[in-house]
């Protein structure tokens, strides 16, 4: 099931499927290691959207317009 960042269960690893951003966002969040295929824990949730999510080790927050436009699935258990 595809579904975007924010509409996550905190605690859950999920994989991203599809970056849908501009160019200069999608660039910053491969710079990142944020890139189609990498596993992401989504950590917590805020108001509205933002999200903190831990990536290769790293937490990040990312807010409302990045997050929608991040699609993830969730991860198989053997992944």
């Amino acid at each position: 099931m595809i579904m975007k960042l924010h509409e996550g269960e905190i605690g859950k690893t999920y994989i991203v499927y599809r970056v849908m951003v501009n160019d200069a966002i999608t660039r910053r969040l491969e710079s990142l290691g944020i890139t189609e295929l990498t596993p992401v824990i989504l950590m917590n949730k805020k108001g509205r959207g933002t999200v903190i999510i831990k990536v290769r080790g790293t937490r990040l927050a990312l807010g409302r317009k990045i997050s929608e436009g991040i699609e993830i699935r969730e991860a198989a258990s053997h992944e």
